[in-house]
Formats: C-alpha cells, structure tokens, sequence
C-alpha cells in the first residue's frame, strides 16, 4: 500500500481551480520529487495532504487514512518544513528547535546536537536575528531531529548557502537507508535529480508529466558536438535535431533521445572525429513543457 496517494484531487477557491484532478503515489522508501514554477499547485497540494486545507473532490490519504478527518493521528508520524518559516522571534533557535522536537514521544536529543552540529546553526541567539538561512535551518533540524515516517518538504532549501544545501541532501539519503519516505516538493531541478526515485511535474494544477528519471528521460534531448571529416550535408533536416549550429567541420545541436540512433547513422557517414554527448537533464524536460506557454519558471 502506498505511503501518500492522491486521487482525482481538486481544490476550488471560488472561481479560481488550483488543482484540477490529480494524481500521486508514494511508496514506502521513496523520494517524490514534486516540481513546478511558483502558482503551479505544490503548496496547495502539500497544505491538502496536511489538513490544512480541504479538498473540493477526490481523495488525499497518508498511511490510509484521510488527510482531512485524521490529520491529528497522520501528524503524529511526519515531519513538516515550509519554504518560509517563521519563528517566534524571541525564542532562541534552540529553545524552538526543542519545542518542536518535545511535541514528539520519538525524538533523539544527539541525533539533535550532531544536526545542529551539521548545520552550523548557533542555537543560543534569538529567532528575530536569524536570516532566512538560519530560521531554514531550525526547522529541517526540528524535522530530521524526530524518528517521522514520512518527511514532507516544501521548497525546503530555500534560502541555503550550496555547503548547507549539501548537508541537507545527506539527510535526506540518510532517511530513506532508514527506509522513509520523502515528498520534496522544489523547483530546484538539480536538486531533484540528485536526490528523487520519482518525479511528477505539475503545470497550472494539473500533473503533466510523472514517472522515475530514467522513464522520463526519453522525452529529453541530449547534446550534442560532433566532429567530422567532411561537412555533413542537410543535417537540419533530419527529424529530431535542434538549435543546430555548424562552425567548419563541428556540429552542435540538440537531439531527440529516440532519434539519436539514425541520427549517428547518418551523420557517421561523413567520418566521425570527435564526439561529446551529454546527457538529458530533467531541466531539460522541464523547458520542453514551460518554453513558450506564458510561465514564469
């Protein structure tokens, strides 16, 4: 039985849908990466699975039970971090990183030392001097400091300096050895790639793409330069090249995934040289959807 499933979920606020039907499934193990531009869905997804907010239709459930009806008894098992978080200005980060932890019968107060270790946070100083970085960070400690079952993160890196980005990609594949689960809700696209099993991109409420990296990949193009002997003749008209630039005897373009094989093909008759290819990104995939629709990334 899956961890989170959401089925046909839709929420209306008045005359505006911000989630028309979705759907997402997350297994025990696993890392969700959960992507979009801002106004996309996410946080309106994520405040559904929390019983923060109540759908219109379709069904939100975490471990079984109902998101709406059992919010209190699903609280009990997961851990929550907001992309914005505020904090009691004048309590100190340990005193709110304690708090929380203490609302908890599982917590572990060396696993909280060795976090607040990781993190380089000063937990004496008071929450109304902490930048957006530093209140960033008290809540992930609060969250990876509790033995939770399922850690729903949105946008949790907001605010990280690239050091503390990293520490936090450690705890998240420390969780999932420990066998939990992570919703990890982000338009950071290399931030997904190196931690998610699967991905679901969600585009003006609805889900347009879902799937494990290696199955979306093949929607990808990859790059490409190549080096030949002679020109290659009439390369922009085979299907699925892109932005294709020649300079003498050096191609560099884009290609489809499922055409690269007749594209070698073809192009390996006027003599390969040299060949470069890197590999499709999921922000790669993200583009192909969002360029030219009228969306901000």
């Amino acid at each position: 039985m899956p961890i989170v499933k959401i089925k046909n979920l839709t929420k209306k606020f008045g005359n505006f849908t911000a989630l028309k039907g979705i759907n997402l499934e997350i297994n025990e193990g696993e890392i969700y990466g959960f992507i979009g531009p801002n106004g996309a869905g996410k946080t309106t997804t994520i405040r559904i699975l929390l019983g923060i907010l109540k759908a219109t239709s379709g069904e939100a459930k975490i471990f079984g039970l109902d998101a709406w009806k059992d919010a209190v008894e699903i609280h009990k098992r997961i851990a929550y971090v907001p992309g914005e978080v505020n904090l009691w200005p004048n309590l100190t980060g340990g005193e709110v990183i304690d708090l929380f932890v203490n609302l908890r019968a599982a917590h572990n107060n060396s696993r909280r030392e060795e976090l607040i270790e990781r993190f380089n946070l000063d937990p004496s100083k008071k929450c109304g001097t902490y930048s957006k970085g530093n209140r960033q960070k008290v809540a992930l400690i609060a969250a990876f400091a509790v033995d939770a079952d399922l850690y729903i993160l949105d946008e949790p890196t907001s605010g990280l300096d690239p050091l503390m980005e990293k520490v936090f990609q450690e705890c998240i594949l420390e969780a999932k050895e420990e066998g939990k689960s992570v919703l990890l809700s982000s338009h950071i696209l290399s931030e997904v790639e190196k931690l998610c099993d699967k991905v679901s991109i969600i585009r003006q409420g609805k889900i347009i793409e879902s799937g494990s990296l290696d199955e979306l990949r093949h929607l990808t193009r990859a790059s490409m330069v190549v080096q030949t002997k002679q020109p290659v003749k009439a390369l922009k008209d085979l299907k699925g090249i892109h932005d294709l630039v020649e300079k003498d005897n050096t191609c560099f373009f884009q290609v489809d995934t499922e055409e690269l094989d007749n594209v070698m093909k073809y192009i390996s008759q006027f003599g390969i040289v040299r060949l470069e290819s890197a590999p499709p990104t999921l922000e790669d995939l993200f583009l192909r959807h969002y360029q030219g629709e009228g969306d901000e990334l």
